[in-house]
């Protein structure tokens, strides 16, 4: 998986999340598309990225409305254009985890 710069629209969540901290999503997927940990929209970091076979997904926080700690555990979306490609983001971004 890498971070890319094609175009999300369109992606929606399809009920894959996974655990992990900011700090470990830093270490994995790079430096989030966007970023305002204020707690004031649905979602404070978001990643656009591509599998490894070139399916765009995103990864993002929903709905916490407060500011997220670095190291703090937080359950995060996944969304993409179909089920398919995000459970292949799914199993691409735990085993990227597991190495951290």
């Amino acid at each position: 998986m890498k971070n890319t710069r094609k175009n999300a629209g369109g992606t929606s969540f399809h009920n894959d999340t996974f655990r992990a901290t900011v700090s470990e999503l830093r270490q994995i997927l790079g430096e989030p598309y966007a970023e305002s940990n204020d707690g004031r929209d649905k979602v404070n970091f978001d990643w656009v990225m591509e599998t490894e076979d070139g399916e765009v997904f995103t990864v993002y926080d929903w709905k916490e409305y407060r500011p997220l700690s670095e190291d703090e555990i937080i359950v995060w979306h996944i969304g993409g254009h179909s089920s398919l490609v995000t459970m292949k983001a799914s199993r691409e971004i735990n085993a990227a985890l597991d190495k951290v």
